[in-house]
């Protein structure tokens, strides 16, 4: 008896040693598992080489696209064939890349391209039938965006389709929207709030006798993630309202600037004009039509996350089932939206990376040369547009041995912009 239970306690001693040794090779599994997780949502932020590498590939291949599009427009050239264009160098370009790796990279367009004319404000994406062209002396706004890997460049240019200066209220309308993204990318920058922002580019546009567009919203960007949670307004007022948020270092913001001639007050005049979407991740429901199941599991399948265009699906199915999708807000619509007849429209987009040594713009492109009727006086203004984008080291940015305690001091490289800024001088 005594054997057995000096047996039984071994065991039990055994049994004891072994779920201690289990438990402890548990634990640590689950905190290096932790560790990796915590490591990989360090790493998704600029503060990966890699992550800041894809963010510049594609904004590479976004200004390479809107280069090309900028080409292709003409008089009598049709709109839907350049929106075609610019969407096809996209995905050839982004094809090209991260072909050879064991994990599959998602990569393509992230914005199908627009091409929005004179009062028109946004996201103008015709379907294949549409047989709209482009005129001498229209002003044209281009916006489109890449990702790769979901890391997302989007910009937006406006050109005017004539030769030589342009001039008038077309010239003040381009350089207000050129003014106000120029004094938005240095007050996006740590420390600063949205609300400074939107302060600053009503200002600007105001000196150029021209209204910021009201609705239209720049916002962080995260991977995958192309309208994110922190929002800069365009215009405050009662009816829009937005967290107040602060700008931090390694964040990723898509700076969206329009302004107009008119009232700065669009419209949506027919909801047919809407061509592009986003899939509403957070909704689900039961569609009832085949059509509708069909063009859902399509867009599911092609277009889970980003922004698409009707373009891209089955026609005359589309119009169908993207119908009953929206009814039950399954997608959600980026309406076309104008402005009165005659007035004119102008936009600057671009995106921003929040480097530790200061504001990175990643895409852009040269504007023509201007010549508004308006000149910058405001000292305010002026006083932004002195603000450097980058911060250096004094001394050429060589690190010197300092005493214990010293700090390294930093100045603001000089990066100022001036009325004459591309082409942007007042005409006499």
């Amino acid at each position: 008896m005594v054997g057995a239970f000096l047996l039984l306690f071994r065991f039990g001693t055994f049994l004891g040693l072994y779920l201690v040794v289990v438990l402890g090779v548990c634990l640590k599994s689950c905190r290096e598992m932790m560790s990796d997780d915590e490591r990989e949502e360090r790493e998704l932020d600029l503060t990966s080489a890699e992550v800041v590498t894809k963010y510049k590939s594609a904004a590479e291949i976004a200004n390479k696209a809107l280069h090309l599009v900028i080409s292709e427009c003409k008089p009598k050239a049709k709109i839907v064939d350049i929106c075609e264009k610019g969407d096809a160098f996209i995905r050839e370009q982004t094809g090209n890349m991260y072909k050879n790796v064991k994990r599959k990279i998602e990569r393509g367009v992230a914005f199908p391209t627009c091409i929005s004319v004179n009062n028109t404000v946004c996201h103008f994406s015709p379907l294949a039938s549409d047989e709209s062209v482009l005129e001498e002396g229209d002003i044209v706004k281009i916006d489109l965006g890449c990702h790769i890997d979901g890391f997302i460049a989007v910009v937006a240019h406006t050109h005017a389709l004539q030769g030589g200066s342009v001039t008038g209220r077309a010239a003040d309308v381009i350089a207000a929207a050129n003014t106000a993204a120029e004094v938005a990318l240095r007050l996006v920058r740590p420390g600063k709030k949205n609300k400074d922002v939107t302060e600053a580019i009503q200002k600007v546009a105001t000196a150029y006798d021209c209204k910021i567009v009201e609705g239209v919203l720049s916002h962080q960007m995260k991977q995958f993630v192309i309208d994110g949670n922190k929002v800069i307004l365009s215009v405050s007022n009662p009816e829009t309202r937005v967290d107040d948020a602060e700008f931090e270092e390694n964040e990723v913001y898509s700076i969206d600037i329009v302004t107009s001639t008119g009232e700065g007050k669009p419209k949506m005049l027919d909801e047919k004009h809407t061509t592009i979407y986003k899939r509403a991740v957070d909704r689900s429901y039961h569609l009832k039509m085949k059509a509708s199941r069909f063009i859902f599991s399509e867009i599911n399948q092609k277009f889970p996350i980003m922004p698409f265009s009707a373009r891209a699906l089955e026609e005359k199915r589309a119009r169908l089932g993207l119908v009953e999708c929206m009814n039950h807000d399954l997608l959600q619509p980026y309406p076309v939206l104008f402005e009165k007849p005659g007035d004119l429209v102008a936009h600057i987009k671009f995106t921003v990376l929040l480097m530790p040594n200061g504001s990175d713009r990643i895409t852009s492109h040269p504007l023509q040369e201007l010549q508004p009727t308006k000149n910058v006086d405001d000292p305010e203004i002026k006083a932004w547009l002195a603000l450097g984008t980058k911060t250096k080291k004094k001394g050429g940015g060589k690190k010197k041995k300092g005493k214990k305690g010293e700090k390294a001091e930093e100045a603001a490289e000089a990066e100022p912009m001036d009325d004459s800024t591309n082409g942007a001088t007042a005409q006499e």
